[in-house]
C-alpha cells in the first residue's frame, strides 16, 4: 500500500524504543513525597522527614487504576525538588528510611516497581536535579558527584526503566555535568526514554496543559525548556524526539487537601486526550496519591470514568485494508461492507521517520476531515457518514498510512477544553522569580 521512502537519516528515524514509548500512548504521573502532608507544591528542603507518613500506600492500587485507564506506564517523583527521597539511599538522611513509614524500612520505588511489573506497566522515574535540601547543592562538583551516586542507585535497583525524567524547573542558570548523567543512564538503563534534559530522546511539548499542537513533529532542532545549560549543537540537523505532554488531573501537581473543586471534568479529560494522544504525542496524566498513600477517590473515580469512555470510543473498531496509488498520495480504503462512522484513528508508518505533512479525509468525493500530521496515531471526529470505500490523500514525500480505523462513538465532535482555575502560588515556598512552578 506504500511509496518508496527517501533515504532518510539515522537521526530523523525512531528506534525501537521510541516507537514502543509513541505507541504506549498514555502514562500516569504521581508525585508524592513529603509536599503531599503539608499543602505544599514545591517546599524548601526543610519539612521534616517524619512528615512522610501513609496509613495505608499500596501501590497495586495505583497501577489497578492506571490499566483501568488504559494507561500503559507510570512516572513516580522519587525525588522532587525538596529534596526527600522516596527509596532508601544512601545518599542522605533525608528519606523514606528518617520516616515512621514502615519503620524507616520502606520503599516506595520497589513497591511501585514490584506493582507495575505484576501489571505489566512500564515504570518511570523522576530525579530532580534541582535539590533545596542536599548542603553539597552550591558545590557543582560535590554536587554532581551526589546526582550521579542518586541516579546510579535508582537506575540499577529496580529494573528495566520506561523513562528517566529531568525537570529543569528550579534548575536556571546551573550547568549540571550531563556528560556524566547521560553516562549513568546509557550504562544501566540505555532502552529508558529521557525527558527533555540533557540528551533526551523525548520532549516537552512546552506546555503543562497536556495539549499539542498541529502540526505535531517529531524532528526538532531545538527543545523548550532548556534550562540546564547543556550543550544542544547535537541537535544541529534534526533529532527525533516525539514530544511528552503532562498535565495535572485536578490544578496542582501534589495532592492537596483544598482543591477538590479543581478536579478536572470528564469533557475536560477527554479533550486533553483528543489534543495530546489524538494529535500523534505522548500524554502523562498526574494522579497524585493522598495522605494514605492511595490515589483519591474521588480522582480514582474520574479517570476510570476516563478509561470507560476511551474504551466505549476506540476498543472496537472497523479496520480499512489499505492500497497506494499515485506514488503514495492517495490511500484508497476499503472496509468489510457498508460502515458507518464518526471517527476515524489514522496512523503513520514510522520506520523511517515521519513523512505525512499533510492530510484529507474524502467520502463520496466530500472532505470530512483533514489536517497536518498524523504520526503514531490522529483521532478525527465528523458527522456520521456510511461507506464501504473511502480516500485518504497524503502530502508529504514518502508518507505511508499503517492503519486506518473506523469507529461509531455517537460522537460528531471533538470534545470541548473548559477554562480552569488558577494555580494557588501560596503553596509554593519562596522561591525568586516563580509565579507559577513546573511540577
Amino acid at each position: 500500500m506504500t511509496s518508496d521512502a527517501p533515504t532518510t537519516p539515522a537521526s530523523h528515524r525512531p528506534t525501537a524504543e521510541q516507537l514502543a514509548w509513541q505507541r504506549a500512548g498514555f502514562g500516569m504521573f504521581c508525585h508524592f513525597g513529603v509536599n503531599t502532608f503539608h499543602d505544599k507544591e514545591w517546599s524548601d528542603g526543610t519539612l521534616p522527614a517524619a512528615g512522610f507518613a501513609p496509613t495505608d500506600l499500596d501501590a497495586r492500587q495505583w497501577a489497578r487504576t492506571a490499566v483501568d485507564a488504559g494507561m500503559k506506564y507510570v512516572v513516580l517523583t522519587a525525588k522532587h525538588h525538596d529534596g526527600f527521597c522516596l527509596w532508601p539511599t544512601d545518599t542522605t538522611d533525608y528519606s523514606v528510611r528518617s520516616s515512621p513509614w514502615r519503620s524507616g524500612r520502606g520503599d516506595v520505588v520497589e513497591e511501585l516497581a514490584l506493582a507495575c511489573q505484576d501489571a505489566g506497566l512500564g515504570l518511570g522515574l523522576y530525579l530532580s536535579p534541582w535539590d533545596r535540601n542536599a548542603r553539597c547543592y552550591d558545590d557543582p562538583a560535590a554536587y554532581d558527584d551526589f546526582y550521579a551516586r542518586q541516579l546510579t542507585e535508582l537506575c540499577t535497583r529496580y529494573g528495566p526503566l520506561f523513562e528517566v525524567w529531568f525537570d529543569g524547573a528550579g534548575s536556571e542558570g546551573r550547568v549540571y555535568d550531563w556528560n556524566r548523567i547521560m553516562g549513568v543512564v546509557q550504562e544501566h538503563q540505555p532502552g529508558a526514554m529521557v525527558f527533555n534534559m540533557g540528551r533526551p530522546t523525548i520532549r516537552w511539548v512546552g506546555n503543562e496543559d497536556g495539549l499539542a499542537a498541529d502540526p505535531c513533529t517529531y524532528v526538532v532542532d531545538a527543545t523548550r525548556g532548556d534550562t540546564d545549560g547543556g550543550d544542544r549543537t547535537w541537535l544541529a540537523g534534526g533529532r527525533y524526539l516525539p514530544p511528552e505532554c503532562d498535565v495535572a488531573i485536578r490544578r496542582h501537581w501534589f495532592w492537596q487537601s483544598d482543591d477538590l473543586d479543581t478536579l478536572k471534568s470528564l469533557e475536560h479529560l477527554l479533550a486533553i486526550y483528543y489534543r495530546s494522544v489524538g494529535l500523534g504525542a505522548g500524554l502523562l496524566l498526574n494522579v497524585p496519591p493522598d495522605r494514605r498513600g492511595l490515589l483519591d477517590d474521588h480522582d480514582r473515580v474520574r479517570l476510570e470514568e476516563l478509561g470507560q469512555e476511551l474504551r466505549r470510543r476506540f476498543e472496537s473498531g472497523h479496520a480499512g485494508s489499505c492500497a497506494a496509488e499515485s506514488g503514495g498520495e492517495v490511500v484508497r480504503v476499503r472496509f468489510d461492507g457498508p460502515t458507518t462512522f464518526d471517527h476515524l484513528v489514522l496512523a503513520e508508518d514510522l520506520a523511517e521517520g515521519q513523512h505525512v505533512s499533510g492530510h484529507e479525509v474524502v467520502v463520496d468525493g466530500v472532505v470530512v476531515a483533514s489536517g497536518g500530521t498524523v504520526g503514531v496515531r490522529r483521532i478525527h471526529a465528523f458527522a456520521p457518514v456510511s461507506a464501504e470505500r473511502i480516500e485518504i490523500r497524503l502530502r508529504g514525500v514518502g508518507a505511508r498510512l499503517a492503519r486506518v480505523t473506523a469507529h461509531h462513538t455517537g460522537r460528531s465532535e471533538a470534545p470541548s477544553l473548559e477554562e480552569q482555575p488558577a494555580f494557588r502560588t501560596d503553596k509554593i515556598d519562596s522561591v525568586d522569580s516563580v509565579e507559577e512552578p513546573a511540577h
